[in-house]
């Protein structure tokens, strides 16, 4: 079962930045369409940004022009930057298989399909 760990989130003020990193165990990380998620309280988990094994990325417009994701697959790990935060932006951040597609497809070189077991997140707070 691959794991997966996200770290990097904490409390910054409106305008700052971080950096959100997710590690994930297993060979085949390379191969998978990964995505960042979040979760708001009292919301349902959306998908914010991913990123295909050839490196074509994705954005929803409520973040598009301030996030940016992006891999490294020699250390399995996916990197979400977070620039010019906003209140809206709080929430609880995961990384997954990019779910655009059904779980099991294969498209283009990647593999979709969010994984139904999820790591523990990582918790970004924005003050206004």
């Amino acid at each position: 079962q691959v794991q997966l760990v996200e770290s990097g989130g904490g409390l910054v003020q409106a305008g700052g930045s971080l950096r959100l990193s997710c590690a994930a165990s297993g060979s085949t990380f390379k191969i998978n369409a990964m995505g960042w998620y979040r979760q708001a309280p009292g919301k349902q988990r959306d998908l914010v940004a991913s990123i295909s094994v050839a490196g074509s990325t994705n954005y929803a417009d409520s973040v598009k022009g301030r996030f940016t994701i992006s891999r490294d697959n020699a250390k399995n790990t996916v990197y979400l930057q977070m620039n010019s935060l906003k209140p809206e932006d709080t929430a609880v951040y995961y990384c997954n298989r990019d779910s655009k597609y059904p779980s099991g497809t294969f498209y283009r070189g990647s593999h979709y399909g969010a994984y139904d077991y999820w790591g523990q997140g990582t918790q970004v707070t924005v003050s206004s």
